[in-house]
């Protein structure tokens, strides 16, 4: 199949997978925490999206070139990737935030007025996800992480 043969594919996926992996080990190092859902979350360091697209474009300029077009196209949508981590999804962030203490400020002063019985877990209310975006520094290691695999998979390869 040429899908298994697909370099650039290659390298962006293990990228991904690598960065997911290696938020675990750091988050302990930080916390002294083995946090195992880290390893399907956003957010965190290093950003496996920016990871992803550097090592796509990274691929892509070794098999077709600096100049081609595929090298533009995957250039350009990694740049808008990783401007995106850092602006929309980091401020949705911040808002969900917001958002999370407002909703329990809300419920603790609804509780004060009145007595609600106590609610059943099925009826709890699901926090926002926070941690949506990245902080500029976890998008570059992401980036700077997606080069290198990118670069030590072609040379073990070729």
């Amino acid at each position: 199949m040429e899908i298994l043969h697909n370099f650039p594919l290659w390298a962006a996926l293990i990228a991904i997978g690598f960065a997911q992996f290696v938020k675990v080990p750091l988050a302990f190092i930080a916390t002294r925490k083995f946090e195992w859902s880290l390893l399907t979350s956003t957010g965190g360091m290093p950003s496996s999206h920016s990871a992803a697209v550097t090592a796509l474009s990274t691929a892509v300029a070794i098999e077709a070139g600096l100049d081609s077009t595929l090298f533009a196209i995957s250039a350009v949508f990694g740049i808008i990737v990783m401007f995106d981590a850092t602006g929309v999804r980091r401020h949705a962030g911040y808002h969900a935030t917001v958002i999370n203490q407002l909703v329990t400020d809300f419920n603790k002063l609804v509780e004060e007025v009145k007595s609600w019985p106590k609610k059943e877990d099925v009826e709890k209310r699901k926090e926002l996800k926070e941690l949506l975006g990245h902080q500029p520094i976890e998008v570059f290691f992401g980036g700077l992480l997606g080069i290198v695999i990118a670069i030590i998979l072609h040379i073990t390869i070729h």
